[in-house]
């Protein structure tokens, strides 16, 4: 997948102190990363590169994190999938599980070391 063993992530979240925060400790443990702020920009990197993992958020603004994963689960989709939101609501969780989410974090209740430990432990490389 990634090139020289380095595991790439796509981060996508419109708040750029989280996805900027994500970036450098990702980077820092030895990721290679690719940051998205919205939707469209995610589906066009992930049409162009391949991710080990997506670390995704629900609520940005063009496109949605709901129409990216409805897209992606339309295609097949097989790369793990963090979801990160500030909706902790089930019916939001259960809108996504049958999407072939891998996590579902709420952003409030997780620290960003939690966030990175949750990616290290779903790439296999905790």
């Amino acid at each position: 997948m990634a090139t020289k063993g380095k595991m790439k992530v796509l981060v996508v979240d419109d708040e750029k102190a989280i996805s900027h925060a994500l970036e450098l400790k990702l980077s820092h443990d030895g990721f290679d990363v690719v940051v998205a702020s919205n939707g469209e920009d995610a589906l066009e990197s992930i049409a162009k590169e391949k991710f080990d993992l997506i670390l995704l958020d629900l609520v940005m603004p063009r496109k949605d994190g709901f129409e990216v994963l409805e897209e992606l689960h339309a295609k097949g989709n097989t790369v793990p999938i963090i979801v990160t939101s500030n909706l902790g609501q089930e019916e939001d969780k259960k809108r996504v599980e049958h999407l072939g989410i891998t996590h579902y974090l709420i952003k409030s209740n997780t620290s960003i070391t939690d966030m990175v430990s949750k990616i290290k432990e779903t790439l296999g490389v905790a």
